[in-house]
């Protein structure tokens, strides 16, 4: 009965050690995506107000199939990375999600700083998500490899489009903010792996 207290124990203690390990992987991940959307939004300001969430998911669709065009082919003509993908896929979902919120604009609406703002809120949501799914499932996506998180990610793009195509309207299904958020969430998990094997100590 005590070695079997006292494994429950060390369980619990290992468990939530990777919890807090995945939470920090996660924050710097977000951290980078949020340094290359803050240059860009200082080069263009929030031009993507404009843009309505068809076009946003198309955008998300063409990133997440690139994606899994340079994970099949061997060679490429053009010198695109995998991570450089995948930061994309995040930062379109945010503003994606901003969309929802903000309604779309006909023009720029909106300071940069307060753009900003929105998008790390929508970030933070998605870390959220991310810490109370982790804790339910207990990291299974770690045991995933990164063309099935590519996948995964063009799997909601497909859902979105048909939600989309159905003016909004679903049954029994989630929203499709509720997908952005996955897609969001799925591409830091790629980016996470893609970190640690570069860099074991990551």
């Amino acid at each position: 009965m005590y070695i079997s207290i006292l494994y429950i124990y060390e369980y619990l203690i290992n468990f939530m050690a990777d919890l807090q390990k995945t939470s920090r992987q996660f924050q710097t991940i977000l951290d980078n995506c949020a340094s290359l959307f803050e240059r860009k939004l200082e080069d263009y300001g929030p031009a993507w107000r404009i843009l309505r969430l068809p076009s946003l998911t198309d955008q998300i669709f063409i990133k997440a199939n690139r994606t899994r065009s340079i994970q099949n082919n061997a060679t490429q003509k053009i010198d695109e990375s995998e991570e450089g993908e995948f930061i994309a896929i995040v930062n379109y979902s945010a503003i994606a999600l901003i969309q929802i919120h903000e309604g779309v604009a006909e023009q720029i609406d909106m300071e940069p700083k307060k753009a900003f703002e929105l998008y790390k809120n929508a970030l933070q949501t998605g870390k959220k998500l991310m810490e109370d799914k982790n804790h339910d499932y207990g990291e299974a996506w770690r045991d995933m490899r990164i063309s099935s998180l590519t996948d995964l990610i063009l799997q909601k793009i497909l859902r979105v489009k048909q939600i989309e195509d159905n003016q909004g309207v679903t049954q029994v299904s989630e929203g499709i903010d509720a997908n952005y958020l996955d897609m969001l969430n799925y591409a830091v998990f790629a980016l996470i792996h893609m970190e640690e094997e570069r860099n074991p100590e990551f």
